[in-house]
């Protein structure tokens, strides 16, 4: 799987996809961040962060921090707090990820973040399935690389096991 923060192009066009589909999704509307050289490495640190925050969620341990998130929390005129990303840059896109983390805890809908099961993979994903059975983040890819591993492998223990078989058996020849 390519990295899509391997290069600023790369990764300016990964954030303005997510940036109009996160928009959409939320129902708040947010203005092109621009990347910089120097925003890619700590959008890897980011990104690091939070599979660790995923993969260790569920067993008490405290998480990273988002030492470079900036949130500015506004009362909107039915009364309700609106939490909204501040900074520019990587502080902005870990602004936004601080706020959807939050909000994901508070509707439950965190469990639903995995990393894949694959342990050569270790890509964090949203499990959209119904009953939050979700191993992989890609069962055509990670999923059948595992399915077709262990088929294999079964395959020799079966093989060896009526090697033995055959092997302690007396010939037709004794």
């Amino acid at each position: 799987m390519p990295d899509l923060l391997a290069d600023l192009d790369g990764a300016q066009r990964w954030l303005d996809v997510s940036l109009e589909q996160w928009s959409g999704e939320a129902g708040v509307q947010q203005g092109r961040v621009i990347l910089s050289e120097d925003d890619l490495g700590k959008l890897r640190d980011l990104r690091a962060d939070l599979n660790t925050l995923v993969r260790h969620s569920d067993q008490g341990q405290g998480g990273p921090l988002f030492p470079s998130a900036s949130v500015a929390a506004r009362v909107a005129a039915d009364g309700e707090v609106v939490l909204e990303p501040r900074g520019g840059g990587s502080r902005r896109v870990g602004s936004i990820v601080l706020i959807e983390t939050f909000t994901a805890q508070r509707l439950d809908t965190w469990r639903r973040l995995k990393v894949c099961g694959n342990d050569r993979c270790g890509v964090s994903f949203y499990d959209r399935s119904r009953n939050n059975s979700g191993v992989w983040h890609d069962a055509r890819v990670c999923g059948n690389a595992i399915n077709l591993r262990a088929s294999r492998a079964r395959r020799r223990q079966v093989g060896a096991a009526s090697h033995v078989l055959s092997a302690d058996e007396p010939s037709a020849t004794s």
